[in-house]
């Protein structure tokens, strides 16, 4: 059995950048088990696996190396790239139904893409969980938890200077942990992703963040548009909007390589 593939920097709109998403198009499911096994081949932050479901639908599932996840922004930007760019999709909206319900994709008349997802607002939280300082390396300002666990430093160079302990940040009970300080030169807020837990010791562009940095930066800055930057060693950009109970990401994809999976009978 032969199943396409691409590999598609997201989040950029160069090569070598953003975060890198492994994407197979399919016609039915493959078991979860062989889905797992090749994105642990890949050995990427994320593989993506889309079935289409009608018309201008499809239904999306994501993987770590280690884990099937409920929600990715990367790799979502990645597939509906592959989309637009090498499936010949024409419409200008498609959807994604995922384990975090439908998840919208719109093509924007400057190449980006915009994502539309849940937002997912963080709670304050006043302790810091078993692991945290020591894994860090350094103690934050403020924590709220959603989903992640979001850290709050007072500057760009405090987040940038951050060398984690991943075996000691693998035992913090969240699905990953995010630290995150206002920006600088046109930026509002900048972040970087750390998920030991499932797998993905430093996520160089986390879309799926963003649905709880978003909200977050919302109240802050008391406004609802935000150029983000994630300031991981690859490093990416996001353009973001906070609408209601949704979160708009709009970003850049580039195609890095296509092939094909050789799987055996």
């Amino acid at each position: 059995m032969l199943l396409p593939i691409y590999q598609v920097d997201a989040f950029s709109d160069r090569p070598f950048a953003g975060n890198p998403a492994a994407v197979c198009p399919l016609t039915e499911w493959l078991p979860a088990e062989t889905m797992q096994a090749i994105a642990a081949e890949n050995n990427l932050a994320e593989t993506a696996f889309f079935v289409p479901k009608t018309g201008n639908e499809y239904e999306i599932r994501w993987f770590t190396p280690a884990v099937e996840v409920e929600l990715c922004g990367h790799a979502t930007l990645a597939s509906a790239h592959v989309l637009y760019r090498h499936l010949q999709f024409q419409e200008s909206e498609l959807v994604f139904h995922s384990k975090s319900g439908p998840l919208r994709v719109a093509q924007s008349p400057n190449g980006m893409l915009t994502l539309d997802f849940p937002a997912r607002p963080p709670q304050l939280i006043h302790h810091h969980p078993d692991g945290l300082v020591d894994g860090l390396g350094a103690t934050p300002l403020q924590l709220l938890a959603g989903p992640d666990l979001v850290c709050v430093f007072n500057t760009e160079a405090e987040v940038r200077a951050l060398r984690p302990d991943m075996a000691r940040l693998a035992c913090v009970e969240y699905r990953g942990v995010i630290a995150t300080a206002p920006g600088s030169e046109g930026v509002d807020f900048v972040s970087r992703f750390f998920g030991p837990r499932v797998g993905v010791p430093e996520d160089p562009v986390t879309g799926s963040a963003h649905t709880t940095l978003v909200p977050y930066w919302a109240e802050r800055l008391n406004k609802t548009t935000f150029h983000a930057r994630q300031v991981s060693a690859r490093s990416g950009d996001l353009w973001c909007e906070l609408r209601a109970d949704r979160v708009l990401m709009s970003g850049h994809a580039v195609t890095y390589l296509q092939g094909e999976i050789e799987l055996g009978a």
